[in-house]
């Protein structure tokens, strides 16, 4: 009998422990991975959650039977694997792919894995992540290999950490004090590893402040996930008790990182995408810069106002990544606060972006609200807004009729977007949660932004 295996998302792997991932699934991917792919050698890391060293152990063993070698970076943020991936291939080791166990932000009981191939491209649901899915649910694998593969544990933190701080000139530094919370997830060896390096090429080094800094997968502080206000104070209350010039929190595997300024606020991951484009445009004149179409009218106004060229994708790493090759775009950014860096193999990364946002803090001799200020009065955003309902099409169709005679614009990219002109929305299912997604922005009109927030808040319910 074939079991239909729900953990395959339309980009990845997530599922609740034990009914809808557990170690015979993990198995089952691996065999699959090995013969959709056809690797010889694979990278895999995981993070700190409590599944995730029996979910690797059992993907690994899954590779090992198809005759796949296996290089295990251990404890590690799905960029680590991205970059192993890459940078080994690279340097000429044949690396034709690398796996990372994780769920990032999801609940504690829920684990998941991330996909890639040769030079971590992505692998979704249009590039073999369901051929992936068919294989492991019809579990009809055969023998085991009798070229069983290999296991190799290596330590990349060195390389890791000198192509990070080749971004920047760390010379340039002015000697910040920063607050940094790991919020218990796997960033801490990454920022310990950085601070170090800083440590030898600054001066005067830069002073962290680190608040839950140690990895813990029974996450005694909550769920690493700053998008959640509830998980914010810890880094807001760090800043302000040390007078600290800004805060930076990540996710569970750190593949995204959110900033607070010097006064703790937090700030929309929106904004730095435009701060980020401004300065690769600045670096890389007339370049592309990829964005997502849940805000838009920021990230637009500045890529044109510095002559790049802006392009729209659907939201999601795959998506974004697939899109960013396609165009050789330099730089993408989502508002989810997931940056991708075509340097970086167009893969995203939880620490090349704050590296970049303290360096212009530094050069510009501003903070960073100063930074960001200018912009987040001239397009307000409600920031994303989440909501269960029961029948999410439903209530989209609903709120497409009431405003479809209004809107100047509709679009279909992600879910439903519609512009009215002094303000627009996107509206759109989650792909990895059982949520609807709300985000709405205006020209210049706080009070307009918030009034069609309710409106919409209202309509949905």
């Amino acid at each position: 009998m074939i079991q239909t295996l729900s953990c395959f998302k339309a980009y990845d792997i997530r599922g609740r422990l034990p009914d809808e991932l557990n170690a015979d699934i993990a198995y089952r991917i691996g065999r699959a991975y090995a013969q959709s792919i056809q690797p010889k050698s694979v990278i895999v890391g995981r993070d700190i959650r409590l599944s995730s060293d029996e979910l690797a152990s059992a993907l690994i063993d899954g590779l090992l039977d198809s005759g796949v070698d296996v290089y295990d970076i251990g404890l590690s943020g799905t960029e680590e694997v991205y970059y192993a991936t890459f940078a080994y291939h690279d340097a000429g080791k044949g690396m034709d792919g690398g796996i990372m166990v994780t769920a990032s932000h999801n609940p504690k009981d829920f684990n998941g894995m991330k996909l890639v191939r040769e030079l971590s491209k992505p692998v979704s649901g249009d590039t073999g992540l369901n051929d992936i899915k068919q294989l492991a649910e019809l579990n009809q694998f055969g023998e085991v290999s009798a070229n069983k593969g290999s296991i190799k544990y290596i330590d990349i933190s060195e390389a890791y950490t000198d192509h990070l701080i080749n971004y920047i000139n760390p010379k340039g530094l002015a000697p910040l004090k920063i607050v940094v919370n790991a919020g218990n997830g796997a960033a801490g060896h990454a920022l310990d590893h950085i601070e170090t390096a800083l440590q030898i090429l600054m001066a005067k080094p830069i002073e962290f402040i680190k608040v839950h800094h140690e990895p813990d997968g029974n996450f005694p502080n909550g769920i690493p996930n700053p998008l959640l206000p509830e998980n914010r104070d810890s880094t807001i209350k760090a800043i302000q008790a040390h007078k600290a010039d800004l805060g930076i929190a990540w996710d569970g595997d750190f593949d995204r990182c959110f900033l607070f300024d010097e006064n703790g606020r937090f700030i929309e991951g929106y904004y730095i995408v435009g701060l980020l484009a401004e300065a690769f445009l600045k670096q890389y004149p007339g370049s592309k810069i990829v964005h997502d179409p849940r805000l838009t009218w920021n990230t637009v106004d500045i890529v044109h106002e510095m002559s790049g060229v802006a392009i729209q994708s659907k939201t999601g790493h795959a998506f974004i990544k697939e899109r960013m090759r396609l165009e050789d775009a330099v730089y993408g950014g989502e508002m989810s606060a997931h940056h991708y860096f075509r340097d970086f193999s167009y893969c995203d990364s939880g620490m090349i972006p704050w590296l970049l946002v303290i360096e212009l803090i530094s050069q510009s001799g501003k903070s960073l609200s100063q930074l960001v200020d200018e912009r987040m009065h001239k397009f307000p955003a409600s920031g994303e807004i989440n909501r269960t309902i029961a029948e999410p099409d439903k209530a989209i169709a609903i709120v497409k009729a009431h405003y479809h005679n209004a809107a100047i614009d509709v679009d279909y990219t992600d879910g439903l977007s519609m512009d009215m002109g002094e303000w627009r929305f996107n509206l759109r299912c989650s792909n990895t949660e059982p949520l609807v997604r709300l985000n709405v922005e205006s020209r210049a009109n706080e009070a307009l932004m918030q009034e069609k927030t309710a409106e919409l808040l209202t309509l949905l319910a």
